[in-house]
């Protein structure tokens, strides 16, 4: 273990760490207070990475992002993978561990994506099963993160809040709400992103994700987000971020940037934009229109 372990992140701003900040970060992180890292970027023995990441973990609380598990693949999970990913774990001791409702492997070919999944109960089954395999190999509660999605199928039979929240309750599993996520499937598939906040459990939200994203046009010139994390997150997911706060209270906040990586000055910007949304959350509780909720 190479530092006191923390053992849950703070309700602050976080940022994906990426190593050519690991100087400003040890100068002056302010308003950051966590960082994420990718599992698989730390999985190898020793070398800079992980000494850098072991002097961090001295200061930051740290979050542990996996995409590699391929949780909704058809296959048993991999067990050299799961090995690996205990081992980082065991010897990091993270806050939090977190991945994707997603699937990445066919037939024992690893593919560059994180691939969408029918809602169905086959599959409720299925990812319930990986999930408790995840749990059980690593000894702690995971988070489970919605995806970005381009296409719906028609054998869905959940929507997909009721999908993540049975998942929870079947599993004991956390959430991750990834807001970005949330818009872009919003506007690719044509529904309204306060609705899916709405509908989704925000008691069992462990971890909040925003990010950029690009835009283009599909085949038939309709708006078409593509979650790239390789831009300023824009103002309308900051706004359904400040929803979400105000239904579901304060939560840890990462702000993600994994392609065409800025300067600091850049990221530090954007999680001071985080800091101000959090700061705004009422501690008064508010009910949600049309509901008979009440969130801090």
């Amino acid at each position: 273990m190479p530092h006191p372990p923390h053992d849950s992140l703070p309700h602050a701003p976080g940022v994906g760490y990426k190593p050519q900040h690991y100087g400003d970060i040890i100068a002056d992180p302010a308003p950051v207070e966590w960082l994420e890292i990718h599992a698989e970027n730390y999985m190898g023995d020793g070398g800079r990475p992980l000494a850098q990441l072991e002097h961090l973990a001295r200061r930051f609380a740290i979050s542990v992002h996996g995409v590699g598990l391929s949780i909704g693949g058809e296959a048993p999970l991999d067990r050299d993978h799961l090995a690996r990913l205990r081992h980082l774990c065991d010897w990091l001791q993270p806050a939090s561990f977190s991945e994707h409702l997603a699937w990445s492997t066919h037939e024992g070919a690893f593919l560059n994506d994180l691939l969408p999944l029918p809602y169905t109960n086959a599959t409720l089954a299925r990812v319930a099963a990986h999930i408790d395999d995840v749990q059980q190999t690593l000894g702690r509660q995971m988070l489970l993160e919605n995806p970005s999605s381009y296409l719906a199928f028609d054998e869905s039979t959940w929507a997909e809040p009721d999908f993540m929240h049975e998942l929870a309750l079947r599993t004991g599993c956390g959430l991750l709400l990834d807001v970005n996520n949330v818009f872009v499937s919003a506007t690719n598939l044509g529904y309204e992103p306060r609705a899916y906040i709405d509908a989704y459990p925000l008691d069992l939200v462990g971890e909040i994700h925003v990010g950029g994203h690009d835009q283009d046009h599909d085949d038939h010139d309709a708006p078409l987000l593509i979650d790239s994390h390789g831009r300023v997150v824009v103002e309308p997911v900051w706004a359904l971020l400040d929803d979400t706060l105000a239904r579901g209270g304060r939560r840890p906040v990462l702000v993600e940037w994994d392609t065409d990586v800025p300067d600091w000055p850049v990221l530090a910007a954007e999680a001071r934009r985080a800091a101000t949304a959090l700061q705004n959350v009422h501690s008064t509780p508010r009910s949600v229109p049309g509901t008979d909720r009440e969130t801090a």
